[in-house]
């Protein structure tokens, strides 16, 4: 029997291996990102195959952007906990994970052995590439969520406190401070925050006992697994608690993770800034959710950590959180997102997030991917290419991956 059911007459039982067979697909043909995901799952599960109906699909949606962690793959994991149960959401979660972790893994194992110009010239193109995506998502995200100046100024706010941070905790500071200003400051209604009704959508009914146990192993995770590290420097405990941290703290979701790992990682000499962009950059190039950058994170940090365990670590750790708070939400949101104050924190959060990945996009990723004005010509083609004439990411990615490997080339 599962554990959350809706009153839409849509809904079906199905089993835990339907479930796999169907976000399998979607994990090895889901390019695009979120945005394009929430897509791909709406025609395959609302208009297709008629899992859900449009309300609980919208509500679904609407619950994992209000939530921190990564949006596509929550609401994946709902879906497969809604068709069936407990075991139709841990494979849907690895339908639609797994094959993107295991070609960014075999990358991870193939890159150190990029060497010569081609090598070089390759790892260099997949820079540039990270350099246009993270603009693209700026660019999206500032028209989106900071339509106002109210929004615009908390996102400013948000840079000039990164600017002078070098705390490990300043992109917290940055958030909690949105939430505050959103509360004080968009509390009218704005533009561009429009939802669907408290109330359209149809009800979510999951065991009480089930949401306590989740918002409890998550709260008991956030904060006690850094007294742990601290305790006993155990590497595999502080990795863990490292990417735990960044898939609890990520509002928005995608690109939006980046500056939280190179906080993580780069910054505590765990992954060199090079192998960070690359595995940035190679991350554009396949299906599946961003977040399973964090697989190659993984397996790339150094010694006193195997690869594989690293890798484990690193993908659970991030995604985990995510999931723990879905389960621990659906029983109280339709409720929460009703109220006016709720909807101008998320406000707030939401333009604080545009001001982390505004601030990402400088350090590290342009300071570390543009050296000359052909590096800049690059990363400006293949975000035209993004923006304004809508090139699948694939192709830009192979687009920059030959300019890098020219460029070296060339001298």
């Amino acid at each position: 029997m599962t554990a959350i059911s809706t009153s839409s007459e849509a809904r079906r039982t199905g089993s835990a291996l339907e479930v796999l067979a169907v976000f399998l697909k979607l994990g090895l043909t889901s390019f695009g990102g979120p945005v394009a995901h929430i897509g791909y799952f709406r025609r395959e599960f609302v208009e297709r195959r008629r899992w859900l109906d449009d309300a609980t699909f919208t509500d679904l949606v609407g619950l994992c952007q209000f939530l921190p962690g990564p949006a596509s793959s929550q609401v994946g994991f709902s879906v497969g906990l809604l068709r069936a149960g407990w075991l139709g959401g841990l494979a849907a979660w690895c339908g639609f994970t797994l094959p993107s972790v295991f070609l960014l893994l075999a990358f991870a194992m193939l890159a150190p052995s990029l060497g010569g110009p081609i090598g070089s010239g390759l790892i260099h193109g997949l820079k540039l590439m990270a350099v246009a995506v993270v603009a693209q998502a700026v660019w999206d995200m500032a028209r989106k969520l900071c339509p106002d100046a109210q929004r615009a100024a908390i996102a400013l706010i948000g840079i000039a406190i990164l600017s002078v941070l070098t705390t490990v905790y300043a992109q917290l500071i940055v958030i909690v401070l949105g939430a505050l200003l959103g509360w004080v400051l968009c509390r009218s209604p704005l533009p561009g925050s429009g939802s669907t009704a408290a109330g359209q959508g149809h009800a979510f009914r999951m065991s009480r006992a089930a949401s306590a146990v989740s918002l409890v192993l998550f709260c008991v995770l956030l904060f006690g697994l850094p007294v742990l590290a601290d305790l006993y420097p155990w590497l595999p405990a502080k990795v863990f608690d490292a990417f735990y941290r960044s898939g609890a703290l990520v509002f928005g979701g995608g690109h939006v993770v980046l500056p939280l790992l190179e906080q993580q990682t780069v910054a505590t000499g765990w992954v060199a800034p090079s192998d960070f962009l690359a595995g940035y950059g190679a991350a554009q190039a396949v299906p599946g959710p961003l977040f399973t950058f964090a697989a190659f994170l993984g397996w790339t940090i150094g010694p006193g950590l195997d690869h594989g365990v690293g890798a484990a670590l690193a993908t659970v750790g991030i995604f985990l959180p995510g999931l723990l708070l879905v389960i621990a939400a659906l029983p109280y949101w339709q409720a929460l997102r009703a109220r006016p104050s709720m909807a101008a924190v998320l406000a707030g959060v939401n333009a604080a997030v545009v001001g982390l990945l505004a601030f990402a996009l400088y350090s590290p990723v342009w300071t570390s991917a543009v050296h000359s004005g052909r590096d800049f010509a690059i990363a400006a083609i293949a975000f035209l290419l993004l923006t304004r004439w809508k090139t699948p990411p694939l192709a830009v990615v192979a687009l920059c991956a030959v300019a890098g490997i020219a460029g070296v080339a060339l001298g």
